[in-house]
């Protein structure tokens, strides 16, 4: 994991995870993408996003990406140059990661990291884009990265791009990774993946009724790894998988009962707990940016 540089002008900015807490695949559009519905979580921890201005146009990534990225596809380098040509800006950035999200695990990683860097560079260099349109550059993307950058809770259908505000109750989650990564595109061609569901509503999953993933009986049944988590999880709480990745999450009302569920868990596992979020950290940072309190760097 990268040290995030300080001082010299650096600024480092939250880049949450996100759960999804339920997920249905409800039909196909005709260009082959899936439609889906989902609930986004997002969660009290994450990533760190550091930022540098510049004033020569270059936008150089300083320090290793994601592991097995180059800098050329690196999110938070798309990210910035999309922002970039799009403002026709002549300003340029170096910038720097503190990874914490694992690599397809379904907490949404890169997709955070790239909202971001949109978000914060539009501060940054004056651009003055409202959230409508900086949402539109996250969806050229990734799907996720809309969520991202409007910092709120939300039910998503079409691709994950259509989102609709939802509150959602306190509570806390044990996440635990088998460290597998789940190929996302595998998963989508898996001759068992259920890609008719019927439609859920959102007093459906307010109910308690919808919980299910539509990637999770493939997921387990291709990795005995995810599998094994499963039942090793099943012992403090109804264990669930979150978006096409291998991470597992159980879900509870508050602090005091998710750590006594980790501590009972069985030696090995990696599992740690986060706070699920009334809204995106990165929102309470520029914020905070804005009248006048400087974030860390």
């Amino acid at each position: 994991m990268n040290t995030l540089p300080a001082g010299d002008g650096w600024s480092h900015w939250p880049a949450p995870a996100k759960l999804n807490l339920f997920l249905r695949i409800t039909g196909r559009r005709d260009d082959g993408y899936h439609v889906l519905q989902t609930v986004f979580r997002l969660l009290d921890w994450g990533d760190t996003v550091g930022v540098r201005l510049r004033g020569d146009g270059q936008i150089v990534r300083v320090g290793d990406g994601a592991v097995g990225v180059c800098e050329q596809d690196d999110l938070l380098v798309r990210a910035a140059k999309c922002l970039q040509k799009d403002a026709n800006c002549s300003k340029g950035v170096d910038i720097c990661i503190e990874k914490c999200i694992p690599m397809g695990a379904g907490l949404g990683g890169g997709s955070s990291d790239a909202a971001t860097v949109l978000v914060i560079l539009n501060r940054l260099w004056g651009l003055g884009f409202d959230v409508d349109r900086l949402a539109e550059l996250g969806l050229r993307l990734g799907a996720d990265v809309p969520v991202f950058v409007r910092g709120h809770n939300a039910w998503a259908e079409g691709i994950g791009e259509q989102l609709a505000p939802i509150v959602l109750p306190a509570a806390w989650y044990v996440l635990a990774s088998p460290g597998v990564h789940a190929a996302t595109p595998g998963l989508f061609q898996d001759p068992d993946l259920t890609r008719d569901a019927a439609p859920a509503t959102i007093s459906d999953f307010l109910s308690g009724t919808v919980l299910d993933n539509a990637f999770q009986p493939v997921l387990r049944r291709r990795e005995p790894a995810v599998e094994a988590l499963f039942i090793a999880l099943a012992r403090i709480g109804r264990p669930r998988l979150t978006g096409s990745g291998s991470v597992c999450f159980v879900e509870f009302a508050d602090r005091g009962s998710a750590e006594v569920a980790l501590a009972a868990l069985p030696p090995g596992i990696d599992a740690w707990m986060a706070r699920g979020a009334e809204r995106s950290p990165l929102l309470d940072a520029v914020k905070a940016f804005n009248v006048g309190a400087s974030p860390s760097g």
